[in-house]
């Protein structure tokens, strides 16, 4: 049996789906490398709410698919932007996800980490308050006993005058933070409102600003998570960081072969992308566990096809895409999202995203999945 799937340019394609998934089960955590997944929020779509007001989250399902990731031995970084930080989910919201998920990563073993960032600014701000908003973050996070992630921030990206304002800003917050930290470059394709982020639009002047803050705080950092899009500047970086302080991928177009890394060292990994590809990542690490990096690259550069659709431009709605597989994938009983994101994308780019996932054995139920898609379809007016 075959599925009608709009083919993007006004006609239709046929699909026959997968009959079985993917063999991947839960097991322990990886050992060459760290692997976190930026994991979604699952909305409750049953809560009265508006695109202007609070986000309405249904914890039980966002906590269930966090015991998903941390059964495959994943780690999950915590109030992300996958989490929609900034784009449905205010700090209210954040916090309160920050507190759940730590106490549920506590009582089953999980690794977590967890963003601070400044969200609870929503209008112009000075440096004294971009500092403060910081401080209050990375408190609750420390309370909360998850490892910080510094993400970069929106009100300092405006309030900052120029590198010298970074320098400050990052050192006050390392000088004081309890334990080792990520530093967090997001680029602007992620959200435009960091451009110039480091005090600079160039790239060069940034990476050594950024990487000044490194050095002169080496005991402070854990290590480096790079959103850029950039195999080689991240390679760059990663040679040049101090002993002992990691880099953790943010590339969700070149992940493979960082992850693998080459005789000079490599990446652990910090990815939106291990959201829906979490199984299937963590059997690959394990076979890079054994040292088999060809085996690790044969499981995981086929899903590169499917990471490049989701986080396509306009890069910052791929949290639609993590959403749709999910639900697809039966993580979540629908397909509503805080603030309304689910119509970020379109019905091609979820048709193609079902094809491409469904290939890659992603459904635990392919059945499942060709009945949800048919319904999505049917909602569009596509009869099969």
């Amino acid at each position: 049996m075959t599925i009608r799937l709009p083919a993007g340019d006004g006609g239709f394609r046929a699909y026959e789906p997968r009959k079985e998934p993917l063999a991947a089960t839960p097991g322990t955590p990886f050992t060459s490398r760290t692997v976190f997944s930026a994991a979604h929020v699952v909305a409750d779509p049953f809560a009265d709410s508006t695109p202007d007001s609070p986000a309405a989250v249904d914890w039980d399902a966002t906590l269930a698919f966090r015991r998903h990731l941390w059964s495959h031995g994943l780690g999950v970084a915590e109030a992300m932007d996958t989490a929609q930080r900034g784009m449905g989910l205010d700090w209210a919201g954040a916090a309160e996800l920050i507190r759940r998920s730590a106490a549920e990563a506590k009582s089953v073993g999980g690794l977590i980490a967890c963003g601070v960032g400044t969200d609870q600014l929503t209008g112009p701000a000075s440096l004294a308050e971009v500092r403060a908003a910081y401080e209050e973050q990375l408190a609750l996070v420390e309370e909360s006993g998850a490892q910080a992630i510094l993400m970069a921030s929106r009100a300092l990206a405006a309030a900052a005058k120029g590198p010298e304002d970074y320098l400050e800003i990052y050192g006050h917050l390392l000088r004081q933070s309890a334990e080792p930290v990520v530093l967090h470059w997001l680029g602007p394709m992620f959200d435009p409102a960091l451009e110039g982020y480091w005090g600079s639009s160039d790239l060069d002047a940034a990476t050594d600003t950024f990487l000044e803050v490194i050095a002169a705080h080496p005991d402070k950092v854990d290590g480096i998570k790079v959103s850029l899009l950039e195999a080689r500047r991240e390679v760059d970086i990663r040679r040049r960081l101090p002993q002992g302080v990691r880099c953790y991928t943010g590339d969700d177009f070149n992940y493979p072969e960082l992850i693998a890394g080459d005789e000079q060292g490599f990446s652990h990994a910090l990815l939106g992308i291990f959201d829906p590809l979490g199984p299937l990542a963590a059997e690959a690490v394990r076979v890079l566990d054994t040292g088999d990096a060809k085996g690790f690259r044969e499981l995981l550069d086929p899903t590169v096809e499917l990471s490049r659709h989701l986080f396509q431009a306009p890069t910052r709605f791929y949290k639609t895409g993590v959403v749709f597989l999910a639900w697809l994938a039966g993580h979540q009983s629908h397909f509503t999202m805080v603030g309304g994101l689910q119509s970020a994308r379109s019905l091609p780019h979820f048709a193609r995203a079902y094809e491409l996932a469904d290939g890659l054995g992603l459904f635990p139920d392919p059945k499942l999945a060709e009945e949800r898609m048919k319904n999505l379809l049917s909602l569009y007016g596509v009869n099969q």
